[in-house]
């Protein structure tokens, strides 16, 4: 019996020394996992990925993706936008680009249409389609203890017609002529976008400023993201933003991407801005329509309309691109993953949109379902390593504290694109052929290089002629 008790106590011993040194070991890896505040610093070498939650699974759940959070740590993502993930109004919901619900008649097919994102009934409830508030809380939180922060799609131009302001609050909205709500229209031209699905509302009367403030406020204060992704962000008055933002960072600091590439936006509010004319000249390069002397046109006119601390997001695709313009290989064939590269090592912040780390190559549906195959192919791989390099080499810093970029000569300074960006003791040269024509040239740049892609060890020379196939690119990192 003595025995008994002496072995039991022990065993009891035992598990809780076992238990007292789990709970220690829980309680150090929280403390490691822990998100620093969002900052200048990690705004550098981010990588920032859009997340399609709809089109991500066949599932199109919250939990569907929070699963797979893991995966985008492997790309080096750091900064998670959330599309808007908010009841979509019934009212005026499109069906296609140009019918709504209504026109549908057969209950089977308008369970399908799912409506635009952007078409908010409720700015403070999540769509019942992607789950619960939990699970979205838990997205959150499996972001961050990944090193993830996260931004959410904010659209504070307009409503869908079944918000309740419009009831209550019609004043809050733009009016034709005859006293009606409209949706929105063109500023220059007052002529009506096409978006008859939403509401514009009006920012002229300020009595919406509070009401909208307190809504992103919810996000911050009660569900801890870490900013916001804002959409049509120049059709909304800036003394809005002027009002808004420093409100909300007075909360916590937050990382603030605009839909716009206005510079004047730029000035302390927002952090980060789009950038459409570097996408659309790598598109048109791409089909022939553009050379390297256009590229180079557009560095030098980007440096005299941003300050050196305003960031741009790069990107080959995004919701938009994809669902109105095509995918990448759409509209850049067998250049594709060579303006990929290029947005990793160019100025500022590369973009991962939903599907491209998986070589999707169609055309997302924009108002109904349509699942991306997952199945990891090419592209995967050289997203993950083109990520390491960006968040590991202070030579692609391209944030507020960017790295400086140096166009190289060549003696194919139409075809061939190539530049270096140096930072402290780290150097980094992309060298590409930018045409679908093999081109033999040579470039001012020497030395010991290791070509980062393929691992080869590469010894340059003075006056050294390369051959390059079509849309083949270098990175050098010394």
């Amino acid at each position: 019996m003595k025995k008994t008790l002496l072995l039991a106590t022990l065993l009891a011993a035992f598990v809780s020394c076992k238990d007292d040194k789990k709970v220690s070991e829980e309680k150090e890896t929280a403390q490691t996992e822990k998100l620093a505040p969002v900052s200048d610093a990690m705004m550098e070498n981010s990588i920032i990925y859009e997340a399609n939650i709809r089109n991500y699974s066949p599932e199109g759940t919250f939990n569907a993706f929070t699963k797979d959070i893991p995966q985008l740590k492997k790309l080096g993502v750091k900064i998670l936008w959330v599309m808007p993930i908010y009841p979509i109004s019934m009212t005026k919901r499109k069906a296609t680009g140009d019918k709504s619900i209504e026109d549908i008649t057969d209950p089977q097919e308008k369970k399908k249409y799912l409506g635009s994102w952007y078409a908010i009934s409720d700015y403070t409830a999540v769509n019942p389609d992607m789950g619960t508030l939990e699970d979205f809380q838990k997205l959150v939180k499996t972001a961050h203890d990944n090193g993830i922060y996260v931004i959410l799609d904010w659209v504070a131009n307009h409503t869908g017609w079944d918000h309740k302001w419009i009831k209550e609050h019609p004043e809050y909205y733009q009016h034709n002529a005859k006293g009606e709500v409209t949706e929105p229209m063109n500023p220059d031209t007052a002529e009506l976008w096409g978006w008859t699905d939403v509401a514009k509302l009006e920012y002229t009367n300020k009595k919406v400023y509070e009401p909208m403030l307190n809504e992103m406020m919810y996000w911050v204060k009660e569900q801890g993201v870490d900013g916001f992704r804002c959409d049509v962000a120049d059709n909304v008055p800036v003394d809005f933003w002027n009002y808004a933002i420093p409100k909300l960072k007075e909360v916590k600091p937050l990382f603030m991407l605009m839909e716009s590439e206005k510079e004047h936006l730029l000035k302390g509010q927002f952090d980060m801005g789009y950038g459409f004319e570097a996408h659309h000249v790598m598109n048109d390069i791409a089909q022939g329509k553009k050379t390297v002397a256009d590229w180079d046109k557009l560095m030098v006119h980007l440096s005299q309309k941003f300050e050196k601390d305003d960031i741009m997001m790069n990107l080959t695709s995004s919701h938009d691109e994809n669902a109105w313009s095509g995918s990448e290989y759409e509209r850049m064939g067998d250049a594709a993953e060579t303006f990929a590269a290029l947005t990793y090592v160019m100025p500022g912040m590369p973009l991962i949109y939903t599907g491209q780390e998986y070589d999707n190559k169609r055309r997302l549906k924009f108002f109904e379902q349509d699942p991306i195959d997952k199945k990891v192919g090419h592209m995967f791989g050289i997203y993950e390593k083109l990520g390491k390099l960006k968040n590991n080499n202070p030579a692609l810093d391209g944030g507020k504290k960017s790295a400086p970029y140096k166009r190289i000569a060549t003696s194919a300074n139409i075809a061939v694109l190539a530049f270096d960006r140096e930072k402290g003791e780290d150097k980094v040269v992309y060298i590409a052929n930018l045409t679908a024509k093999p081109q033999t040239f040579t470039a001012s740049v020497e030395g010991d290089y290791t070509n980062y892609m393929s691992g080869e060890k590469v010894a340059l020379k003075k006056g050294q002629q390369f051959s390059f196939k079509p849309w083949e690119y270098w990175v050098l990192v010394k």
